[in-house]
């Protein structure tokens, strides 16, 4: 099946540069094919990236055994590997974005009902329509206006990858309608607020709705005046900014009747009265600045049932839980003129007792930054303390390669 996938889409990229009437190849990491209609129509830009990971984590012993590290375990693996397209239709007005994932981590998740027993293949399927300098909507699949460090692309990170904040807490992608408005209050302050209307059990749900909608709002404010080259959603300071640069970002999102124990992540809920769902809400707050190679970007996320209990019963009988709490996130970094990076980063997650143990984790970071975001070597080493598991040590090796 990957191999007819990955065909298909060769095959197609060939027939659109042999009916376009001119194809470039643009420099290294701003796409692999550029197409242009010869009516200028429609236009079309395929990359492809992927991230090779080494991951090794020594889990701390008990004391009675000398409170070492130990029992090591190493993972070798392809962390992700994705097709991206995307250009206009019709008119420029009219933007669209597609992105296809092919490792089995983008993948993974697929083999029920719900998803028809098949890959999640679409990570991302859009289009967007710019009404005016101020408006847009945008109809499809895509990432939810949550937290930041989830918007911002996993090519783009900081650090090897998300932090515990977001893999926890995070809504992700579905599939809904977003409204869209922008605005210059005054000559620097920039404005952003984004309201949406989704389906609510994530991306590639093939069955039909699980329990109620999903709704999300989120509003920003760059006091200072935007950032180069969207800075606000890159991690690190590929551009140094001549002058200070601030957004400040909250979002609230309700998922009625939460078909997922995270929302629009984690398992489904196998219950047989939809009415026994419960509504999750979750708060988001952020911030990014830079300023001359300097960054820093904080989290914070609370997540919780209306009545404030996690726990879904039926008859008396336990079917699951809802994962909610609060954590937060500080991450900073500095970028030397050698485009090495020196990073690090404190994550804080307080579950409900019922639903897990708290769990910190430090972590320092160094980067070497070869073509910006699209190719690098990133390196970290994290400290996991645990509530009530054993501490544990894990060091990552990552090489991103992005075309």
């Amino acid at each position: 099946m990957k191999k007819l996938l990955f065909g298909l889409i060769l095959a197609s990229c060939f027939t659109f540069v042999s009916m376009a009437q001119s194809v470039t190849a643009p420099k290294f990491g701003k796409g692999l094919i550029n197409i242009m209609a010869s009516d200028s129509t429609f236009s079309m830009k395929f990359g492809m990236r992927f991230q090779n990971l080494v991951t090794s984590t020594w889990t701390k012993q008990d004391e009675a055994d000398g409170g070492s590290f130990g029992d090591t375990e190493t993972n070798f693996l392809i962390r992700r590997a994705r097709f991206k397209f995307g250009g206009y239709a019709y008119t420029p007005k009219l933007q669209y974005k597609m992105e296809l994932g092919l490792s089995n981590r983008d993948q993974s998740g697929g083999g029920t009902s719900e998803f028809s027993n098949a890959p999640r293949y679409i990570l991302d399927a859009w289009v967007q329509y710019q009404i005016n300098k101020n408006w847009a909507v945008k109809f499809g699949q895509g990432k939810l206006p949550g937290n930041r460090e989830r918007v911002i692309s996993s090519g783009n990170l900081q650090f090897v990858d998300r932090s515990r904040l977001n893999s926890r807490f995070n809504i992700d992608r579905d599939f809904g309608l977003h409204l869209i408005h922008t605005a210059n209050p005054t000559a620097d302050v920039f404005t952003k607020v984004i309201a949406v209307i989704y389906q609510g059990e994530g991306r590639n749900v093939s069955s039909g709705n699980v329990g109620g909608l999903g709704y999300t709002i989120r509003g920003e404010i760059l006091p200072f005046g935007k950032f180069a080259s969207k800075g606000d959603y890159i991690g690190s300071s590929i551009k140094r900014e001549s002058s200070p640069k601030l957004s400040l970002g909250v979002s609230y999102d309700r998922n009625n009747k939460a078909g997922k124990s995270r929302g629009q992540n984690g398992s489904f809920l196998d219950v047989s009265d939809q009415d026994s769902l419960k509504t999750l809400s979750t708060v988001f707050a952020d911030l990014m600045f830079k300023y001359q190679g300097f960054s820093v970007m904080a989290e914070y996320a609370n997540k919780k049932t209306t009545d404030d209990n996690p726990l879904v019963t039926e008859d008396g009988i336990e079917i699951g839980t809802y994962y909610t709490g609060s954590g937060i996130s500080v991450q900073a970094g500095y970028m030397f003129d050698s485009n090495y990076e020196i990073a690090i980063r404190y994550t804080s997650i307080s579950p409900d007792l019922i639903v897990d143990q708290d769990d910190k984790r430090y972590t320092l970071g160094l980067n070497k930054f070869i073509v910006g975001h699209k190719l690098k070597l990133q390196t970290d080493l994290t400290y996991r303390d645990r509530a009530v598991s054993n501490d544990e040590l894990t060091y990552r090796l990552q090489m991103d390669l992005h075309f």
